[in-house]
């Protein structure tokens, strides 16, 4: 019995997505629940599972052309067993070899641009990860295979190679290399636009001594960590921080809509996150409800699914207000970007022993520079300058954010 393969049902706001990488070919056989194909879109990539067991019979759409909701994806000839289709899914990898390793470079973005990177064909590797799928660690372990064999025995692997196989390598060409931009750079990069051009954008700045803090985070590490199966760091202390002070400073949790300012009954805080793909903001809703131990927990998922290419569309949608934190990259300081339709965003920078005056005396201190971009059209500076002070005060005084004072 044939099946169609469909695009599923795209989150709102969402029109058409883009084929980021096929994992099965016609011929191919497939098991209950394998994932098929990538879908990418603005935000997440989007994976589409096989209904039942069966063969690929036909592929309507290539890696790199865009599809929307309903599209047929491919045709699925459902069976009993994957042991009827075995001599179909043999015969066909020939043909579909060359195009494979262009078009279906890896399961996931950071393991795609490894193969890329290391001119590794994808269909020698072995899959160690669920279903057979390529992990990092297997590309890897091809890397060194391959470059443990004698030069003669390598496969001809480089674009670069010289046809004059006597010439010596030439070290000094000017190499360009032309590469579309993901669904989420272009969508960054229009949000970026649109926030520098619709709103009137100003930074305050402010440091912050964490010595408190860090004297908190030595003493109950371990017990922490222990309790919660998750370490104390700092970005739980931040949040919390920020929850007061956007409860003292209501503005900055709100938006502009049209002419009207649209004031925020809650606190959902969006963490940027590094990922292979480039920065996501994924949201903690109800903040001011969350416990140290559930906001590190939920950062740390969060981290996890970024790398794995996991964040779902709802752990991105919304949000009220945000923290970066651009310290881990070793920044002293910065100027971070609205994230819009939101007002206001919280930069970290690294925590630097610098020389600070303490009751008349020259102490050395663990110090960190903050930073607040705010939209000047709905954000007064005086509210911008309390709202970072308020931080300050409750960052430098712990015990503040156990009173909510």
């Amino acid at each position: 019995m044939s099946i169609e393969l469909r695009v599923p049902q795209l989150p709102e706001s969402v029109a058409d997505a883009t084929i980021l990488s096929w994992h099965k070919h016609p011929g191919d056989a497939v098991k209950q629940d394998e994932n098929l194909v990538d879908l990418e879109t603005d935000k997440v990539v989007l994976e589409v599972p096989a209904p039942t067991d069966g063969v690929i019979k036909e592929v309507r759409f290539k890696s790199g052309e865009t599809v929307q909701a309903s599209d047929i994806l491919a045709i699925l000839e459902a069976s009993d067993g994957a042991s009827a289709p075995a001599p179909q899914a043999q015969s066909a990898p020939p043909a579909a070899e060359p195009e494979a390793s262009e078009d279906d470079p890896a399961l996931s973005p950071s393991v795609r641009r490894l193969v890329k990177e290391s001119g590794i064909d994808p269909a020698s590797i072995q899959g160690s990860g669920k279903n057979g799928r390529i992990v990092k660690a297997d590309v890897e372990a091809a890397i060194t295979a391959r470059d443990s064999q004698p030069q003669a025995s390598r496969p001809a692997a480089a674009p670069a190679a010289s046809a004059d196989a006597g010439a010596p390598e030439v070290s000094n060409r000017r190499v360009e290399e032309r590469v579309p931009m993901t669904r989420l750079r272009k969508r960054v990069a229009e949000r970026l636009v649109q926030a520098q051009q619709t709103a009137a954008i100003l930074t305050t700045f402010n440091e912050v001594n964490l010595a408190a803090v860090n004297r908190l985070r030595s003493e109950y590490r371990d017990l922490f960590e222990k309790r919660h199966d998750v370490r104390l760091g700092f970005m739980s202390f931040f949040v919390k921080a920020a929850v007061e002070a956007l409860k003292q400073y209501p503005i900055i949790n709100a938006t502009v809509d049209g002419d009207d300012i649209l004031y925020h009954g809650y606190f959902d805080i969006g963490i940027a996150v590094s990922s292979p793909r480039g920065l996501v903001v994924p949201i903690l809703r109800d903040a001011d409800q969350m416990s140290f131990a559930a906001i590190e927990q939920r950062i740390k998922a969060y981290g996890e699914k970024a790398q794995q290419g996991s964040l779902s569309y709802d752990d991105l949608t919304g949000g009220t207000f945000s923290i970066t934190n651009g310290g881990v990259f070793g920044s002293m300081l910065s100027t971070p970007i609205l994230n819009p339709p939101q007002s206001a965003i919280l930069g970290m920078h690294s925590i630097q022993q610098r020389p600070v005056a303490e009751n008349g005396e020259i102490v050395i201190r663990p110090m960190m520079y903050l930073a607040l971009s705010y939209d000047h059209r709905i954000i007064d500076g005086r509210d911008a300058v309390q709202f970072l002070v308020t931080i300050k005060q409750q960052l430098e005084d712990p015990s503040r954010l156990l009173l909510e004072i």
